[in-house]
């Protein structure tokens, strides 16, 4: 299976690479969006701002290959912590106050601040969480409830529809830490830095799981 990880020019993307590779996927770096076709599934990941990582898709030409990839064609998709977020609607990171940034669309939400959305507890927010399933994702087959994952984030994603929160983190409040409709799934914590759970998360997504 060949797994296409979207390299449009932020963070070590080698990590996710690694990873993928170790569970046996054919994983490459795409850095044109005329590539992504070339794979069986993607996945986005993102370090910064929203805004910023945003910018860079448009700019690049990945904003609509990757829309047209994901809803026309159904090539299954995971972000990864701003690449989850990046799937939302809108985002408020790094737009002036009182307005967002369009994001990819594919899955109805906003992202807001966790100040925002009443989190009392030091931000970002760095380090293990236990993660707790709402539903029964497939993301998250064959792995205990409360299980820690490493989660990097001060912003969070508010789906419209609350079914598309699969998994939550408490973080003084409950937070999205899985969120999917259908075939395009995103976790707010880095699977490839969460362990042999992180690799789990990984092996589900690449359809090997039991569930």
């Amino acid at each position: 299976m060949r797994v296409g990880v979207i390299d449009y020019g932020v963070g070590n993307l080698g990590s996710v690479v690694r990873a993928l590779a170790t569970l046996g996927a054919d994983a490459v770096l795409l850095t044109d969006p005329a590539d992504l076709a070339q794979a069986d599934r993607l996945v986005l990941p993102g370090v910064g701002s929203f805004a910023a990582c945003k910018q860079l898709l448009d700019d690049g030409g990945w904003s609509g290959a990757i829309r047209a990839q994901v809803q026309d064609r159904q090539t299954p998709l995971l972000g990864i912590c701003v690449g989850m977020q990046l799937l939302a609607s809108a985002g408020t990171e790094g737009a002036a106050a009182g307005h967002s940034t369009p994001g990819l669309g594919l899955i109805a939400g906003r992202v807001q601040s966790l100040a925002s959305l009443g989190c009392n507890q030091r931000l970002p927010h760095v380090g293990w969480n236990g993660v707790q399933a709402r539903q029964a994702p497939h993301l998250l087959c064959g792995i205990a409830e409360h299980t820690d994952f490493y989660f990097v984030h001060s912003y969070a994603f508010v789906p419209d529809d609350a079914r598309h929160v699969l998994a939550t983190t408490d973080y003084g409040m409950p937070v999205t830490a899985v969120v999917g409709q259908g075939h395009v799934v995103g976790t707010q914590f880095h699977p490839e830095k969460s362990g042999r759970a992180g690799f789990r998360v990984l092996h589900n997504f690449l359809g090997a799981g039991a569930c």
